[in-house]
């Protein structure tokens, strides 16, 4: 049978992340992932699976999953840039310590194992993938859900996709972005039931699993690049 590749999960200790992680090794993947605390997540120990806490918004964190990566599995095939940070409320109460906190786990969280990634791809030669989780709110916005400074992020992470996509299409490298609306995570607990349903045209809320499909799904698509994926009932295609 052919050695399933290796791919890396930032953000990997619950929600959609743990759903992530679960989806690849379900389907006999070499899995890195990677969270503040993921040791304490709970995962099933596995011999294809490899924990490494850290922040992901520190280069340092980035260049000790890679190099886990590549001496526990000896490559690095495939990064989902899962970890982020949400808060909504109105652009006029924003500080810069939120929109600073929001650029270094959504933004420098992407930028350092992304690079760290990209270069040991290239030196593999053999291709691989990069799928980052962004929002169906970056193109539809909701009133009644303030997310502007978030969106920068996410919206940004939208942007590198297409650029990334276009860059090394020649490698064989793969950039693509999956952009839920309403999950049922631990992000939510506090949120009537109700109120979330109303955000989709569907009235309905994903499940934390729905998302790793479709991050699967664009992993294993090998002409997909360039792609942002909805999975959010129908909010990205407007008012309903």
């Amino acid at each position: 049978m052919e050695n399933k590749k290796t791919v890396i999960v930032t953000g990997a200790s619950q929600g959609i992340g743990a759903a992530i992680v679960q989806a690849f090794l379900d389907r006999g993947y070499n899995v890195v992932a990677t969270s503040r605390s993921v040791s304490k997540a709970g995962f099933a120990p596995s011999p294809k699976l490899a924990i490494v806490d850290g922040d992901i918004s520190q280069a340092a964190t980035a260049e000790k999953v890679v190099k886990a990566a590549i001496e526990k599995f000896g490559s690095v095939d495939h990064v989902v840039n899962n970890a982020g940070i949400f808060a909504a409320k109105p652009f006029t109460d924003f500080t810069i310590e939120d929109f600073r906190g929001l650029v270094a786990t959504n933004l420098e969280g992407f930028l350092f194992i992304t690079q760290a990634a990209v270069k040991q791809m290239l030196s593999q030669g053999t291709g691989g993938s990069v799928t980052s989780i962004t929002s169906s709110l970056v193109v539809n916005p909701i009133a009644g859900v303030s997310a502007s400074i978030p969106m920068i992020t996410k919206g940004g992470l939208e942007a590198i996709t297409l650029s990334l996509a276009s860059e090394y299409a020649k490698s064989n490298i793969r950039f693509n972005a999956v952009a839920p609306g309403v999950v049922d995570t631990p992000l939510h607990t506090g949120n009537p039931k109700d109120f979330m349903k109303s955000l989709s045209p569907m009235g309905t809320i994903s499940d934390a699993k729905d998302i790793a499909e479709a991050v699967v799904y664009v992993t294993e698509a090998r002409h997909v690049t360039g792609e942002v994926l909805h999975v959010d009932g129908g909010a990205h295609a407007g008012k309903w």
